[in-house]
């Protein structure tokens, strides 16, 4: 049997043992304080400055952002890599779903539309003037995406089964922003993960029903305060508001100390 194959089984067993003593009070990884920062906090930018944006039909352009002929092609070219590794990076999602009896919100949306992926290229090529579009996409890690949601008392035990069933399986932790202790702002768990085979990076976010609820109610709020043309005053408003409405959502008991799974060891040859 073939180590990937090997790690599966290993993963599947971990996870049932997991399921039959989740309601004897399976505890969270402890972790210190992680990343604060949520799903919402891009802001905008042009690739390569407004100049040097190729007016032509080969470029792209939207909401005052721009691509120009060279870096719109690399972006098509990191589509069309990250649709190819989708299916089998789906099959491991989706098994991981049924383990820790998550619920799959939105799956048909697993895959960034073009207008977003490139959005969000050049947003970042704006704010960041010393990076290039090969640097930006070496980065990205939702082109990919996936929800899970658990009612708020089997939240903890579920993300538990799901993480280390993802990284048995081989899918290395890349980002873990939990932000479910922080006094303001987006409440939830963004992971990131590399898959293995391909090595294509993707994202699972881990929500509460109203954590999900908050985040889809905030989403057009968020999109208006990213804009170039949205003013500095209507940008904290925006905020405000956002705060307000994820200041409502219960934190889950033990959320705020989700930490990521421990590397697993690879065998000695």
């Amino acid at each position: 049997m073939s180590t990937h194959h090997l790690g599966r089984a290993a993963a599947v067993l971990a996870a049932a043992l997991a399921l039959a003593t989740a309601t004897t009070g399976l505890t969270a990884h402890a972790a210190a304080p992680s990343d604060a920062t949520g799903k919402h906090t891009a802001a905008l930018r042009s690739g390569g400055g407004a100049a040097q944006c190729d007016a032509g039909p080969a470029g792209w352009k939207g909401d005052g952002l721009c691509l120009n002929a060279a870096d719109n092609r690399k972006v098509d070219a990191y589509l069309a890599r990250a649709r190819a590794a989708e299916p089998s990076i789906s099959r491991d999602v989706q098994a991981a779903a049924i383990l820790s009896q998550a619920e799959v919100i939105g799956f048909d949306y697993r895959l960034k539309s073009p207008d977003s992926l490139k959005r969000k290229v050049a947003t970042d090529l704006k704010e960041h003037p010393e990076r290039n579009t090969d640097d930006v996409l070496a980065r990205l890690g939702d082109a990919v995406r996936y929800t899970f949601q658990w009612p708020d008392d089997r939240y903890v035990t579920g993300v538990t089964i799901a993480s280390q069933v993802l990284s048995a399986w081989g899918s290395d932790a890349t980002k873990w922003s939990n932000t479910w202790g922080r006094e303001k702002g987006y409440k939830g768990l963004n992971t990131g993960w590399r898959a293995p085979g391909s090595r294509q990076l993707f994202e699972v976010q881990f929500h509460t029903p109203s954590s999900k609820y908050a985040q889809e109610e905030t989403h057009k709020l968020y999109e208006e305060q990213r804009l170039p043309s949205t003013s500095p005053e209507r940008k904290k408003e925006l905020q405000a508001q956002q705060d307000a409405i994820f200041a409502a959502v219960p934190v889950p008991d033990g959320a705020p100390a989700l930490a990521p799974p421990a590397p697993l060891l690879t065998p000695a040859a």
